[in-house]
């Protein structure tokens, strides 16, 4: 499977960023999110990113890229689509059913999800077997990690041809099963909601908390600094897919990030999360 037309539905940041990776890697992208603006939103991050990797002599010709991206009004006919909506599994469900629908039988949905159950997508379409997680991460033209999540369906076929895009696209793909928070956020979330805990019982500022995690354990950001990036909102929804999927209290949200949520301090995209950013 070679993949040369893609479908990314969902234009924010990590949906941008797909379709940038892909679009260098000279395939072709259709580029869907239903809110308004969102798609040029999204192209002008993606003409930042690429004059910011082009000052630093690394990356395709901007322009180049930008002329392989389509916005389209709806979902179309593709090789390959990734979806990178919000993380809600009712809607994702709703997206694949649609894709299912509208794609050709030979084309494989994968998801970016980074904790909905892939089994629960694959089950709501007509081919489970090419139904696959394909969980970027974030910022994703720098990151070279993907997290390849296999359903309890999906074929061997599948598989093999993900993990190969996953390294035609320049990344290093890591194999795992379907379960709540696949590798990446079952290690990770706790660790961010224990730092919020830490800051909620005064133990220490977040400055002193992120700067004991860069220099103590060599991590780029601190875990505030992180859950600010990822957003405080897409956390919490993680942290309560945790929770109900292994039964385990001790993955529930913090109380004080339940409480910045509420307020609306998202993190980067509101403006203000553990952090203010201009």
């Amino acid at each position: 499977m070679t993949f040369e037309r893609v479908l990314v539905v969902g234009a924010g940041q990590m949906g941008g960023g797909i379709a940038q990776v892909v679009a260098a890697s000279g395939r072709q992208v259709l580029l869907h999110d239903p809110f308004p603006g969102a798609v040029e939103r999204g192209l002008e991050r993606m003409r930042a990113s690429l004059a910011k990797l082009a000052e630093k002599g690394a990356g395709a010709d901007p322009a180049t890229v930008l002329a392989r991206i389509s916005p389209t009004a709806g979902l179309q006919a593709a090789d390959l689509m990734i979806e990178a909506i919000v993380e809600d599994r009712e809607a994702k469900e709703a997206l694949f059913r649609e894709a299912d629908a509208v794609l050709p039988e030979t084309a494989i949905l994968a998801s970016n999800t980074s904790s909905i159950p892939i089994t629960s997508l694959a089950a709501v379409t007509s081919r489970p077997e090419r139904v696959i997680g394909m969980h970027f991460f974030n910022p994703v033209p720098v990151l070279r990690l993907v997290e390849v999540i296999r359903a309890l369906q999906t074929s061997d076929e599948t598989a093999t041809a993900i993990v190969d895009l996953a390294v035609d696209l320049g990344k290093v793909p890591a194999e795992a099963n379907d379960f709540p928070g696949f590798v990446s956020n079952r290690i990770l979330m706790p660790f961010v909601n224990e730092a919020v805990y830490a800051l909620m019982e005064g133990v220490a500022q977040p400055e002193a908390i992120d700067t004991i995690a860069k220099l103590g354990f060599a991590h780029p950001l601190g875990p505030l600094a992180l859950a600010d990036l990822i957003g405080l909102d897409t956390c919490v929804a993680i942290m309560e897919v945790l929770q109900e999927g292994l039964g385990n209290p001790k993955y529930a949200p913090c109380p004080l990030l339940r409480q910045y949520v509420a307020a609306g301090r998202l993190g980067r995209k509101s403006g203000r999360g553990f952090y203010e950013y201009g």
